[in-house]
């Protein structure tokens, strides 16, 4: 009988710690590829070394003008080793109805980005991007769906998903700058 209870906790043991690192990965975004908006292949991986700031972005919504603040932090942080990838999408209130080339058009047009722009993606539901999957089911993040557009992740230079921003937190809020300049001392 002892025997039997010493096998079923090695068993669970091992059980546990699979699932930790199962958990390890989901943490990182590194071993995932995404659509730039000419639909070439980018793989993260590409940006390690670089603390970046994940956000998904939409033309026609309330949050819209947080392209200032977006690209004032990538324009005061960009020498340091810090980029924003910004995903447009159209999963709330049809607010990013636009083609690529169009969405390309009205950012550099209205807010003169020069932060990379990706593929529009979905955030919700089945055709979720896997990198969004990642982003909301990370063990260090607060978990849980997408609210709204202009949400925000700031990712470690390892790939580590550290820090989670709803919508509206404003992109050059204190607590935002903290903890890009925290990452990019580390």
């Amino acid at each position: 009988m002892v025997r039997f209870f010493l096998i079923m906790l090695v068993a669970i043991q091992i059980s546990f710690g699979n699932n930790n690192k199962g958990n390890k990965n989901m943490n990182n975004i590194h071993d995932l590829t995404v659509l730039d908006m000419n639909g070439r292949e980018v793989k993260l991986s590409d940006y390690k070394g670089k603390v970046l700031m994940i956000v998904n972005v939409a033309s026609k919504c309330g949050y819209t003008k947080q392209y200032t603040g977006l690209e004032s932090i990538y324009e005061k942080y960009k020498s340091k080793g810090f980029e924003i990838l910004a995903f447009p999408c159209n999963d709330f209130g049809a607010q990013e109805p636009g083609t690529n080339k169009e969405i390309q058009e009205f950012c550099t047009a209205t807010f003169s980005v020069k932060f990379k722009l990706f593929d529009k993606i979905k955030v919700l539901g089945k055709n979720k991007l896997p990198l969004y999957e990642r982003l909301i089911n990370n063990s260090n993040t607060e978990q849980g769906d997408i609210k709204w557009n202009f949400e925000k992740f700031i990712i470690s230079k390892t790939g580590e998903i550290v820090a989670r921003f709803r919508s509206g937190v404003e992109p050059e809020s204190k607590e935002i700058l903290i903890k890009i300049e925290s990452e990019l001392l580390k």
